[in-house]
């Protein structure tokens, strides 16, 4: 094993100056990653300057067995915290041969919102906190659980200490550094409500790259799962009863909103989401009516509400955004299987360009 430690550590730059890229994209059901890798000749950062690249999207639910090639368009580019050196981490969106996007590339849809004049502007800001669930191989319970038991109650967990409390930290910790390795602008981690449950925070991110880092993010999250023999869950209710789900949180600002003045704006952001709380509750995840029923933290799935501090309401305000009259506020609402290019997007166009 010590060999094949000493293979996979390989100074590549020590003998050529070929890199390797591993392309990653969203497969067919829309949470399952996918990647593979390819030999490029020199070391890049420009995704523009990386080569488009097929797959048979028969193989993961994007297309038809007759008509399987999807091509992958680069379009962000990380360092690899795995091979390292200058190995990169690709994000890529799938298309076409003839290259229209296809069903599941939500991507698209989200950079036109982005690159509209009127959010551009605006400057979007966004930081989503991605909360997930580790999980035993094979059985499919929490990680630090008894084998078809429960450990006490919730209460000693969020932030815990200790073997009994901070179920995975080691797993949790070599993500927290391996995101700053490659890039990404991963702001905080901490232990959750329910034990074995754990949150990472992205943010803040400008626009389309909210997505981006945070897609890439659960990628290394699910290749050091992987590595550790662990299962990673973004289910939004994984243990029924008194146990707490898994969400996003999507905090989010303008321009308009940081500047002077800008609770007006947070208010009247706020009004136009509430009339449209059905759409982005169906667009915010799947199985979320498990977790938003107006306990553990969260707002009844029906109704909409927000106010100060509240974490039972579907949007909450800070007591520093109202003492300071401007500021963010935070969409409680999105599971911790949603897809942050529809969820970042929509609030953007809900709240820049609807006109009700």
């Amino acid at each position: 094993m010590s060999l094949l430690n000493d293979l996979l550590n390989l100074n590549l730059s020590e003998s050529t100056e070929k890199v390797i890229a591993e392309y990653v994209w969203i497969g067919g059901s829309g949470m399952d990653l996918r990647s593979k890798a390819r030999t490029l000749p020199a070391p890049t950062t420009d995704p523009t300057k990386l080569p488009k690249w097929n797959y048979d999207g028969s193989s993961t639910n994007q297309a038809p067995g007759d008509d399987s090639e999807v091509i992958l368009y680069p379009q962000t580019v990380f360092k690899d915290p795995f091979r390292r050196g200058n190995n990169i981490l690709v994000m890529c969106d799938a298309y076409t041969p003839a290259g229209e996007p296809i069903p599941t590339n939500k991507r698209f849809n989200a950079a036109k919102v982005f690159g509209h004049p009127d959010v551009v502007a605006e400057e979007p800001w966004y930081g989503i906190e991605q909360e997930y669930t580790l999980l035993q191989k094979d059985i499919n319970w929490p990680l630090g659980w008894p084998v078809g038991g429960y450990p006490g109650p919730q209460g000693p967990y969020y932030c815990g200490v200790g073997a009994d409390k901070a179920l995975g930290r080691d797993i949790v910790n070599s993500h927290y550094k391996a995101c700053l390795y490659a890039g990404i602008n991963i702001s905080g981690i901490n232990g959750e409500v329910m034990p074995g449950q754990w949150e990472f925070q992205v943010g803040p991110c400008v626009g389309i790259s909210s997505g981006d880092q945070l897609w890439m993010a659960r990628y290394i999250l699910e290749r050091i799962t992987e590595i550790a023999g662990v299962v990673l869950s973004f289910d939004p209710k994984p243990i029924k009863g008194d146990w707490n789900g898994a969400g996003a949180h999507a905090n989010y600002s303008t321009k308009s909103m940081r500047n002077d003045g800008g609770i007006d704006v947070i208010k009247k952001a706020i009004e136009k989401l509430g009339k449209r709380h059905g759409e982005h509750i169906a667009a915010y995840g799947e199985g979320n009516e498990r977790r938003l029923t107006g306990r553990h933290e969260t707002a009844d799935i029906n109704t909409f509400s927000w106010g100060v501090a509240n974490r039972g309401a579907s949007i909450r305000v800070g007591r520093d955004t109202e003492k300071e009259g401007k500021g963010y506020f935070e969409d409680r609402r999105p599971a911790s299987n949603m897809d942050p290019y529809v969820v970042t997007s929509m609030i953007a166009e809900t709240t820049i360009l609807w006109k009700p």
